[in-house]
């Protein structure tokens, strides 16, 4: 079920979004909805990622365990020369 949910703009805001939506043949709402979308998704995935980053931090600071640079550039430059091989520690 959709819901109404007003916004106020100001006048150079509001003639940017309408001339905006015209070049792009779609509503004014459909540029807010579409924007509003994009900005949820973009948060919602930089707060999952600092969730899982907090989470591997604690882990570390509790075990102390650490994967090295070098075994790192080793996954990376076989990455890079096609090799499609999970993580090993």
């Amino acid at each position: 079920m959709s819901t109404s949910q007003g916004i106020k703009l100001d006048e150079n805001t509001k003639a940017r979004l309408k001339a905006l939506a015209e070049k792009r043949n779609r509503s004014p709402h459909w540029l807010m909805k579409s924007a509003i979308e994009s900005y949820l998704e973009r948060e919602e995935n930089y707060e999952r990622e600092k969730a899982e980053d907090m989470t591997r931090w604690e882990q570390y600071i509790t075990t102390g365990k650490a994967i090295s640079g070098e075994k790192v550039e080793i996954w990376l430059e076989d990455l890079s020369k096609g090799a499609d091989k999970p993580w090993q520690q």
